[in-house]
């Protein structure tokens, strides 16, 4: 005889009204009609993210990271079709790559693992349904697979909590937007901290071998008279960044998660923050791997004197690397942690397989192994690979 059936009339009654109770509780909390703490608010949502595919899950295996990652950036649209993504694995075969970086949070703040409306309102970003079964096939293949997780820059959340967003000055009360519309989090938000420690574990469950953040920085392109922080009075830009990066490695180093940085290009040769609270030393001790993001075409008319740096591939991306190297060893860290996004796509210049192999040889030549190749349309070639 089954529990309900042993129940007696009042028992009945007070275990429905329990469990009518906790559903209700439950409703009004995700509604978010009732007060409660930032705090717990988004550790409940952090949870709720990190939990969205966990019964669906293939256990995942992974690969070990190759001695010289050498990767190419493949977004989440382009992961979400099979044929599209089969075209771009007939591309690399044969050749060094043995890397590929796949977004798991995108520039929307859309999860790509999951479906899940624990956000709210939908992101426009895709989704991979199929995301732990083309990890797998990665790893039979021998390619190491690193998800990215774009982190201050999501519009998505600052729509849903518009309070940890960075604020616009002119409308009180509404979030800065940047020259593309886009929002961004608050980086003292420290409640939002454990969202991005949340999907970083959970898509290290789901497969990948490692986790790369990226815009880890304070916004810098757009109306910058109308933004304002949310700075504590004894703190700095790259105080508050430096913190973030100490509570990813205090959260993912103890589960093994091997980690990595995206950093302006700048930061190889600039020794302060550019205002935006990126500092290469602070990044070091912090993550596996650091990763200027070395385009020439990225340095403005005239950098280390050259006119126009886009045109000159291997000049900038070895210099600036030189550079790095340098303040890596003398803050008393592997080189081995330097692996940088070069440019593989068309900006001041027709980039030609030619100039994506210059800038290659200029990272060997400067010491550093590994590299990363960026094309937001995802358009490799096997003469540039």
């Amino acid at each position: 005889m089954s529990l309900w059936n042993e129940l007696n009339a009042a028992g009945r009654a007070v275990a429905v009204a329990i469990l009518s109770s906790g559903v209700l509780l439950v409703i009004i909390v995700a509604l978010n009609l009732i007060p409660v703490s930032r705090v717990s608010y988004v550790s409940d949502l952090a949870a709720a993210t990190a939990s969205a595919i966990s019964q669906n899950a293939i256990p995942a295996k992974h690969v070990a990271t190759p001695a010289a990652v050498k990767g190419i950036y493949m977004t989440a649209c382009v992961a979400s079709g099979r044929n599209i993504r089969d075209k771009i694995l007939e591309t690399i075969a044969g050749t060094e790559i043995n890397s590929i970086v796949i977004d798991v949070k995108d520039y929307t703040g859309t999860i790509s693992y999951s479906d899940t409306e624990v956000l709210g309102p939908k992101g426009r970003g895709c989704r991979i349904t199929d995301l732990p079964e083309f990890l797998a096939e990665l790893h039979a293949k021998g390619i190491y697979a690193i998800g990215r997780v774009t982190v201050f820059q999501d519009p998505l959340y600052a729509l849903y909590k518009p309070d940890m967003a960075v604020q616009s000055m002119s409308e009180l009360g509404r979030p800065w937007k940047d020259k593309s519309g886009l929002s961004y989090i608050d980086p003292d938000s420290t409640p939002y901290w454990q969202y991005i420690a949340a999907i970083a574990k959970e898509a290290h469950t789901i497969g990948f071998d490692e986790i790369n953040f990226d815009y880890i920085r304070f916004p810098s392109d757009g109306d910058m008279s109308d933004v304002q922080f949310a700075l504590p009075v004894d703190a700095t830009k790259a105080s508050v960044i430096t913190s973030f990066f100490k509570y990813l490695s205090s959260e993912l180093q103890p589960l093994g998660i091997t980690t990595s940085a995206d950093l302006f290009g700048q930061t190889t040769v600039n020794r302060d923050d550019m205002g935006i609270g990126q500092i290469l030393e602070n990044a070091l001790p912090y993550f596996d791997y650091v990763s200027p993001m070395d385009y020439p075409s990225h340095y403005v008319d005239g950098f280390l004197g050259y006119d126009k740096p886009a045109l000159k591939p291997y000049e900038i991306v070895n210099e600036t690397m030189m550079s790095a190297v340098e303040r890596t060893v003398t803050a008393s860290s592997s080189v081995s942690k330097l692996r940088p996004w070069l440019q593989a796509f068309d900006l001041g210049a027709v980039y030609t397989p030619e100039m994506v192999q210059a800038q290659i040889q200029a990272i060997y030549h400067s010491g550093v192994n590994g590299w990363m190749l960026w094309d937001a349309g995802n358009r490799y070639t096997k003469a540039e690979l």
